[in-house]
């Protein structure tokens, strides 16, 4: 395979594609577009990206003309084959793309996981809680200590905060990096978290409290989550009755979080680029509150965010090391004089 690009997020991508054709094939199911009900992704995740294109370059356009006095057009093409050449062009459309074709695998073959296995871990899991939180419930302690009222707010703002993390954080990898090893380490390293997660689901198949206990969860306010919780149970029930029937995707899986697992490789790039201090610690604050409202909201039980944790760590060491990015933080604080001139370092290049 080789090292360096995005050799190691096309290899997990097309690896995932044959396992979804593989198992679609052997247990007779659909390929869906795991968002195909709202917007699809194919329509998604490259509008995210033109927008941040457009961020890019229109800011520099408008710069261009006051400062060259120059007509709109011109400048914008000057500005577009400045930003945009064919290398950054590339760089964005290969990375998006393994991005899409693992996620899609991903979501598919979470979906396929009832078809293929009816063994739920939930119970096993649950006496694990216990032990390691010395005989009690670890989402009914936190119900105890910090209440079920702001509490239960403010944990389904921090979940509907992570939805928006990932395509965001896609968006400035390929786009704002300017085809560096660390978008490259990136977007490799979240396919490798699907690729992994995907595996530990079929491994440890498992619902979560939420739905293996409800009666744990009912003093809760009805929040955003509740009707998050409510749609994937509806949407489940109706993929088991029939998958060629509906155009819903099953994504009930709770061993290990993916929540956890993505923020904590989320921390760890920020960590190593040397972000300023404040972006790492608030990433640091989002990633313990990101831990504790799925604890607290049922999505995942304690040891699912213990597993996350590893399995985040795990897919950021195997995308540096498919990627030739060394596991050492940089000497230096990122700052923007210093991005500006690593970027002319690799227009020059």
């Amino acid at each position: 395979m080789g090292r360096g690009g995005f050799r190691g997020a096309v290899a997990v991508a097309a690896a995932m594609a044959v396992a979804t054709a593989l198992v679609a094939a052997a247990y007779d199911l659909p390929v869906r577009d795991p968002d195909g009900v709202s917007i699809p992704t194919w329509v998604r995740l490259p509008a995210i990206v033109l927008l941040a294109v457009a961020l890019d370059v229109v800011p520099r356009w408008v710069a261009a003309i006051r400062r060259d006095a120059v007509g709109a057009w011109p400048a914008l093409r000057a500005v577009v084959r400045e930003r945009w050449n064919r290398d950054q062009v590339q760089f964005t459309v290969v990375g998006l793309a393994a991005w899409y074709v693992a996620y899609v695998a991903f979501r598919n073959l979470k979906g396929y996981l009832p078809f293929v296995t009816d063994r739920l871990w939930d119970t096993e899991l649950a006496r694990a809680d216990r032990l390691l939180w010395l005989g009690h419930d670890p989402a009914d302690v936190l119900h105890q200590v910090l209440g079920t009222g702001w509490a239960a707010w403010l944990m389904s703002g921090v979940y509907v905060l992570w939805i928006g993390l990932v395509p965001a954080m896609l968006a400035i990898a390929l786009v704002w990096t300017r085809r560096s090893r660390t978008g490259e380490l990136y977007v490799t390293a979240v396919s490798f978290n699907w690729l992994i997660g995907v595996g530990v689901y079929y491994l440890v198949p498992s619902l979560g409290p939420i739905y293996s206990a409800p009666q744990g969860f009912a003093d809760l306010p009805d929040t955003f989550n509740t009707g998050v919780q409510e749609l994937l149970l509806d949407d489940r029930v109706a993929v088991l009755a029939g998958p060629w029937d509906t155009r819903a995707v099953q994504t009930i899986a709770a061993f290990a979080s993916l929540h956890v697992a993505i923020t904590v490789t989320t921390c760890l790039v920020a960590e190593l680029i040397r972000l300023p201090r404040w972006v790492r610690l608030s990433g640091w604050v989002f990633a313990g509150l990101t831990c504790l409202s799925t604890v607290y909201l049922g999505w995942h039980f304690f040891v699912d965010v213990l597993g996350g944790v590893v399995i985040g760590t795990l897919a950021l060491v195997l995308a540096a090391w498919t990627t030739g990015h060394p596991l050492r933080r940089r000497d230096r604080t990122w700052t923007l004089r210093g991005a500006r001139a690593r970027e002319e370092e690799q227009v020059g290049s």
